[in-house]
């Protein structure tokens, strides 16, 4: 597990969510151009993550003033939706959630496209229930801003893939620890990924540097850069060292979740 600070999983109490087959898929979203004009190399196979421009539609979730997990908005129709691991989402009451895209800077840091309030937490019941590795992703919907603005219209976003295999090339984004990231800027690690061993709904990569609180970092597939994010095909969710991670791969369940979160 990869939350902030936190070795082990603790996990605050969150009513579980039914899972129901439910139709229907996203669309391509657009994303917002980076103010920072920094880059990170694209494409090849990476051994250890590298600094990632700053990607606005991927960021933090925020609880307290702290920040303690990645997360990533995903292309929903009215624009609200983010996705995170499930451990993440039920860590803390949904209410007192926030999510911050594109956060970055030391100690308290900045929110370049501001923070926005969680409205409800989607969680798989496999998880609620029993922790079980395979059900760790969740869809967080999110509260408009004072404008009236979606968080995707704003920063973008990537496109859910409820279908993927396994064996993909994956570029992944998130944001560690501060002790090991003390400017709080997002890593990012293009490289293959394959099914994991030990459980068969997990894909697992080797790529150093994803320490506590990349959890829910997006997998995504297709990536070329932060205005053109690919498809998003799972989340970060654990890992015995920062130089080996895995993701639950979306599936039917995760589709259902979506679809919840779209009408949250």
């Amino acid at each position: 597990m990869r939350t902030l600070g936190v070795v082990k999983r603790a996990v605050a109490p969150v009513a579980a969510v039914a899972v129901v087959l439910l139709a229907g898929a996203g669309c391509g979203g657009r994303a917002a151009s980076s103010p920072q004009s920094d880059t990170a190399p694209l494409g090849g196979t990476q051994t250890s993550a590298v600094p990632a421009p700053l990607t606005p539609s991927v960021g933090v979730l925020v609880s307290g003033g702290d920040h303690y997990c990645t997360a990533s908005v995903v292309n929903s129709p009215r624009g609200n939706v983010i996705a995170t691991a499930a451990h993440c989402a039920a860590a803390h009451p949904a209410d007192q959630l926030e999510f911050a895209p594109g956060f970055s800077g030391a100690a308290e840091g900045t929110y370049p496209y501001g923070k926005w309030k969680v409205r409800a937490a989607q969680i798989d019941g496999r998880w609620t229930t029993d922790q079980d590795d395979a059900g760790d992703y969740a869809f967080l919907t999110l509260e408009p801003d004072a404008r009236g603005r979606s968080v995707q219209s704003v920063v973008g976003s990537s496109t859910p893939d409820w279908g993927a295999g396994p064996d993909q090339r994956v570029t992944v984004v998130g944001y560690p620890v501060e002790d090991h990231n003390p400017e709080n800027r997002p890593v990012m690690c293009t490289t293959d990924s394959h099914r994991d061993t030990e459980v068969g709904a997990m894909m697992r990569m080797r790529c150093g540097g994803f320490w506590d609180g990349t959890s829910g970092s997006p997998w995504l597939t297709g990536y070329q850069g932060p205005d053109r994010m690919g498809r998003i095909i799972g989340v970060l969710s654990g890992g015995d060292t920062d130089a080996e991670s895995t993701a639950v791969l979306f599936d039917a369940g995760a589709r259902s979740l979506y679809e919840r979160a779209t009408r949250a």
